[in-house]
């Protein structure tokens, strides 16, 4: 499978090789091979691995975002990924940038979340009227 990692502004990672992955979601882990079928998981943070022919296993710490699966390619867009140390060093790493996010950004987020639906909202009643 051909893995692609995509942050905001940049390309995070590229690898071509990738025999299998593990994705962390709100609903546990799912494990992806080449032969799976296209899907679509919304991620949470957590540690996401790879084994590739060219690198072994690797573990990253990704923020939350999505993973989308067509065909032979895997993108994982997230806000925020690291790499390129330890396990349990990933795993501090998750639990202090990713998942303690402070009460502004709690607000921030939850204030857009509300603007978001009402806008769906607005927009399907301007659809359908």
């Amino acid at each position: 499978m051909k893995l692609k990692i995509l942050l905001p502004f940049q390309i995070f990672a590229q690898i071509d090789d990738v025999m299998h992955i593990v994705v962390e979601t709100k609903e546990g882990s799912y494990g992806l091979l080449p032969q799976r079928l296209d899907c679509v998981a919304a991620l949470s943070a957590g540690i996401l691995t790879y084994e590739s022919a060219s690198q072994g296993v690797v573990y990253l710490a990704v923020d939350e975002g999505i993973m989308v699966k067509t065909g032979n390619e895997v993108r994982v867009s997230v806000r925020n990924a690291i790499g390129g140390m330890s396990l349990g060093q990933l795993r501090a790493a998750v639990a202090q940038q990713f998942v303690n996010l402070d009460e502004g950004e709690k607000q921030v987020r939850a204030v857009l979340t509300k603007l978001e639906s009402g806008f769906v909202r607005r927009f399907a009643e301007f659809h359908r009227g």
